[in-house]
């Protein structure tokens, strides 16, 4: 597997790392973890949009891998565009434009919402409303700041998944970091650097241009 092609696969991870810092399950499992997050949900409902910086950390032992990336996010409701790798991905609310400079490379895809395994941003609050149960877990101080750690584990046998713990600041109800463990030892890490609410948008920030790549093949996929 090539560097660009392990790029690629961890950039369509991020989107659904994205949901699941936002998409989880408010069953009544646990009152105090479920107060929480219902918390943190009306948080985020409650803004017309939402900027995040991220830093994005792989890590297996085993495998003596450590990768360590940044990110950006701009997300208003069910739009957004994405920057992780030197790759973009903007949704306008109906097509899906993946831009990769190396490659000269756009590919365009139709997204149907409506379809049950389809991730997309208008999912961030309902796409893991079954699957897992949850518990509050340890609480930290970070840096002055109280995080607050629920512990998600799916429910599902296939899930590749042993568990995720997800950090939330006690003080502003805003995610802190989602930490992943896979079943064979893999960890990946999402932090949230920054996290701007209500910023001025241009017109135009869902808006894919084609005039501006004038040289990149245009793979259209529907």
């Amino acid at each position: 597997m090539t560097l660009h092609t392990q790029k690629k696969i961890k950039f369509n991870l991020i989107p659904i790392a994205f949901l699941l810092l936002f998409g989880f399950s408010i069953q009544a499992q646990d009152k105090k973890a479920k107060d929480l997050l219902g918390e943190v949900t009306s948080k985020v409902k409650s803004y017309e949009n939402i900027t995040i910086d991220f830093k994005y950390s792989l890590n297996n032992a085993k495998e003596n891998i450590n990768q360590d990336s940044k990110g950006n996010v701009t997300m208003k409701g069910n739009q957004y565009v994405l920057n992780f790798m030197g790759i973009t991905k903007i949704f306008d609310g109906k097509k899906s434009y993946t831009i990769v400079p190396e490659d000269e490379e756009i590919t365009v895809s139709k997204v149907n919402e409506n379809d049950d395994d389809a991730i997309t941003p208008s999912k961030m609050l309902t796409f893991f409303n079954s699957g897992y149960k949850y518990t509050l877990d340890i609480l930290q101080d970070i840096k002055g700041r109280k995080i607050q750690y629920i512990k998600l584990v799916p429910l599902s046998v296939r899930d590749k998944r042993k568990e995720i713990l997800l950090g939330v600041d006690v003080q502003t109800k805003h995610i802190y970091n989602l930490i992943e463990t896979g079943k064979k030892g893999t960890k990946t890490t999402l932090t949230v650097n920054s996290f701007k609410t209500n910023q001025p948008l241009s017109k135009n920030q869902f808006t894919f241009a084609e005039s501006k790549y004038p040289n990149y093949y245009i793979n259209k996929l529907d």
